[in-house]
């Protein structure tokens, strides 16, 4: 197929082979010829406009995403206000009272489960407990055990407060 469209561009370059038959061909006047001649290279202009109007149109295709445009779309369709029916405020914080609220996961009591934020806030608490002991037995100098005792008794009774709620 190559080979065919070689010969018959060299045939035509030659002159071996004409658009038209030798009896058709007639003499044609200067200005026709100039018409002739200005008619193909307008004709060639406007295909090459043509081409890159195609050229221009293609790639503002591949640059448009794949919805293209949303105005029709959204003419077209319901404000989402018309099919949900209206809420007050009052009733938004109504329903964030209803709420139950979420559990969180219990802290874990193991110290090597812990995490280094939870142990350090434990040790924290349990260095505030003792040196709030080593005070008040500074204070109490009769007997350092009831003082001691004294003190754990009112720690459950925080904790067992704190628990419940």
């Amino acid at each position: 197929m190559v080979f065919v469209k070689r010969l018959y561009i060299l045939s035509l370059f030659c002159g071996l082979l004409s658009y038209e038959s030798p009896e058709v061909k007639k003499q044609q006047s200067k200005k026709e010829k100039m018409k002739e001649r200005r008619d193909r290279w307008l004709n060639k202009i406007s295909s090459i406009k043509l081409a890159q109007e195609q050229q221009v149109a293609r790639a503002k295709r591949a640059a448009m995403p794949v919805v293209g445009d949303m105005r029709p779309l959204a003419d077209a369709l319901p404000e989402l206000s018309q099919l949900i029916p209206s809420t007050t405020k009052t009733s938004r914080k109504a329903s964030r009272k209803n709420r139950v609220p979420v559990k969180k996961k219990p802290e874990p009591t193991d110290f090597s489960l812990m995490k280094p934020a939870q142990k350090r806030k434990l040790l924290e608490s349990e260095t505030s407990r003792f040196s709030e002991a080593v005070k008040n037995l500074a204070h109490s100098t009769t007997n350092p055990l009831t003082a001691i005792g004294e003190h754990l008794r009112k720690r459950l009774k925080q904790e067992e407060e704190q628990e419940p709620s």
